[in-house]
């Protein structure tokens, strides 16, 4: 019994065994029903790509002798190849520190080494890449032609390999040019931050020196430099300049703007007008030559030192930038306007001003690419000369036409007589001898002539002789020759007082002047004795002394002397008051004069007998005191304000122009 109960329990524990078995079984093929069923989507993609891998690897089923024909060339195509593949890997490797946004500004030369690196890799690139191209296109043809491969495959590889030999394709996927971006900018940035306009100083300043002080640092200009050469090495030389000539363009402008150029455009054609800006353009010229286009050039050169004809082109973008050739039409202007005296003033400033920028005119502007600076500078260098030489030569014609213009009406000194007096002494002082003798200098080599200093002075001292002579002319115009002698002794008078001790002066001499001198002493006597003189023998004592005929007679002899004086005097108190001595010691002095000729007559001629006519009619013939008659005479020939007189300029085309707008304009400007 315990036997077999023995043998029931390991027939059931068989039993569990087994069904735990089935039921691992079952469990195992559902897993793998589940898996088969999952793979079977996969299993149908790689049934599709069956066919393109089996053309993929049919050349390995062609026959084994036409395969080992193709290995040897194979091999020659795949080493080539197989070294440009590293350079591409290299090329790649390149990117983060190329790339890296502070990486140049932080350490541009470390930057610069490893785009060297990045050059020198894609110059093997561009050297080899096409010739392991050929190679394996070589072989791919091999293959082709001996039916080594599928044809699809052969032409794909091909259409690959013909991208690789285009000398345009980009071997580096743009890496290159992304970095040139960035040096750009980085140029661009290092000139933005170091462009600051500059100011002028003042005239007078007490450090000239400091007007340009550096504009750009010793290091940011290495920079620059370097920068600049790699750009230009790839091509980029024209872009860069181009951005260097906009900053400095700008900083230029911006210095000049601040001065106020706007007269620079002023369209006036009157010269007189023109001068406070003819002084302006003088300074503001000389700051912008000299200061600002004078750093800029050197800065040029320091940026752009091995590519000197690109520094000129560069140089010569930055001046027009400037407005250089605003300033040189602004000379045109000044030689535009209309023809007078003061118009020679003004030209000689012009030129006065070119003349001392001429070297620096010569060594900034000297180049191709300032050609056309160079020809309107020598185009307005011309002009000047030229007007300037024409307004000189007339004006001896000038005075010597004036000759037959009425001469003042209130016996004044003509206006011409101060105008010449103070020009001509003006154009032979310091500020303007030697520039016109300059410019007659040049005017006459261009006629193979010769000039000197000796022919200006004469020239000029034939303009004031000329004037000289024209005053006998103008007194003789006159109709009352009392108003000829006064008009004589202040023009003569004149002309001592405002030539004494100038340069016009030293060079007539002291007899010269002294003539003067003594006309007008001879004229101021005959003037005295012509005119007020007359009067006092009107109140003679003739008669009255030695009469005995009765006081009733003397009384009527009296009256008709007092009657005959009052009358003369009112006349030619009437006429004379509407003269003028110009010069105010002169005019004390002839008044002076004058009263000691009338009024101790007078007082004596009324002390002695005025007793005779004190009746009810006394007015009648009394109507001056000595000390009313002493009043009067002391307040004639006062200046007064006057309008200019009918004296005009006829230019040399014919034209006739007012005083106003040539001598007599000019006299009050003179300084």
């Amino acid at each position: 019994m315990r036997m077999d109960q023995e043998e029931e329990d390991k027939g059931m524990a068989s039993l569990l065994a087994a069904r735990r078995a089935l039921r691992a079984g079952v469990e195992k093929s559902r897993a793998l029903s589940h898996a088969l069923a999952r793979t079977g989507s996969k299993l149908e993609e790689i049934q599709g790509q069956l066919p393109a891998m089996e053309a993929a690897v049919r050349p390995i089923r062609a026959p084994r002798d036409a395969l080992e024909g193709a290995g040897a060339n194979i091999d020659r195509a795949v080493g080539p190849a197989a070294a440009v593949l590293k350079v591409f890997d290299a090329v790649h490797g390149l990117e983060p520190p190329l790339l890296a946004g502070s990486a140049v500004a932080e350490d541009l030369p470390g930057y610069l080494a490893v785009l060297a690196r990045l050059e020198e890799a894609l110059h093997f690139l561009s050297d080899n890449c096409g010739l392991a191209a050929q190679w394996l296109a070589d072989i791919i043809e091999y293959l082709g032609d001996r039916n080594l491969a599928d044809t699809r495959f052969v032409s794909d590889l091909a259409e690959a390999l013909s991208q690789l030999k285009n000398p345009s394709a980009k071997l580096d996927g743009g890496l290159l040019a992304a970095v040139l971006d960035i040096l750009e900018a980085e140029f661009r940035r290092l000139l933005v931050e170091h462009s600051a306009p500059l100011a002028m100083q003042e005239p007078g300043s007490s450090d000239p020196s400091s007007i340009a002080p550096p504009r750009i640092p010793a290091s940011a200009v290495h920079k620059l430099s370097l920068i600049l050469d790699r750009l230009a090495a790839n091509g980029r030389l024209g872009t860069c300049t181009a951005a260097y000539a906009d900053a400095r363009g700008e900083t230029v402008s911006a210095s000049l703007g601040a001065l106020g150029l706007d007269y620079l455009h002023d369209t006036t054609d009157d010269a007189q007008a023109l001068s406070p800006s003819v002084q302006l353009w003088g300074r503001h010229l000389e700051f912008a030559v000299c200061h600002l286009l004078e750093a800029e050039r050197k800065l040029c050169v320091a940026v752009l030192e091995r590519r000197p004809d690109a520094a000129s082109s560069c140089f010569a973008e930055i001046a027009a930038r400037a407005g250089i050739l605003d300033f040189l039409k602004f000379g045109h202007a000044v030689s535009d306007a209309r023809k007078d005296p003061i118009k020679l003033l003004r030209l000689l400033d012009v030129f006065n001003s070119l003349s001392k920028l001429r070297l620096d005119f010569n060594r900034l502007f000297g180049g191709k690419a300032c050609v056309e600076i160079q020809s309107r500078t020598r185009e307005l260098v011309k002009r000047v000369v030229d007007d300037s030489v024409e307004i000189f030569e007339e004006l001896l014609v000038q005075v010597e036409m004036q000759r037959n213009m009425p001469p003042p009406a209130d016996g004044g000194v003509p206006r011409i007589v101060s105008f010449v007096a103070k020009y001509c002494n003006q154009l032979l002082g310091d500020q303007y001898r030697s520039v016109l003798l300059q410019v007659l200098i040049i005017h006459r080599s261009w006629r193979k002539e010769t000039f000197n200093d000796k022919m200006l002075v004469d020239a000029v001292l034939n303009i004031v002789k000329a004037l000289e002579a024209n005053f006998d002319a103008w007194s003789k115009a006159y109709d009352d020759v009392t108003l000829s002698y006064l008009f004589m002794m202040n023009t003569h008078w004149h002309f001592f007082k405002h030539l004494k001790c100038t340069k016009m002066g030293e060079m007539l001499g002291d007899a010269w002047l002294r003539e003067h001198e003594q006309y007008k002493d001879y004229y101021s006597a005959v003037f005295l004795r012509e005119s007020w003189g007359t009067l006092a023998p009107l109140l003679s004592r003739e008669g009255l002394i030695l009469f005995s005929k009765g006081r009733a007679t003397a009384r009527d002899l009296v009256k008709q002397r007092l009657k005959s004086f009052n009358a003369n005097f009112d006349e030619m108190y009437q006429k004379q008051s509407a003269w003028i001595i110009s010069d105010r010691d002169l005019q004390q002095k002839t008044c002076h004069l004058v009263v000691q000729a009338i009024v101790p007559v007078y007082r004596s001629f009324m002390q002695n007998y005025g007793p005779l006519v004190e009746d009810g009619s006394s007015n009648k013939y009394v109507k001056f005191t000595a000390e009313s008659l002493d009043k009067m005479l002391s307040t004639l020939f006062m200046p007064k304000p006057r309008r200019a007189g009918s004296f005009q300029i006829k230019h040399s085309n014919g034209k006739i122009t007012s005083a106003m707008t040539g001598l007599y304009r000019s006299a009050s400007t003179l300084k």
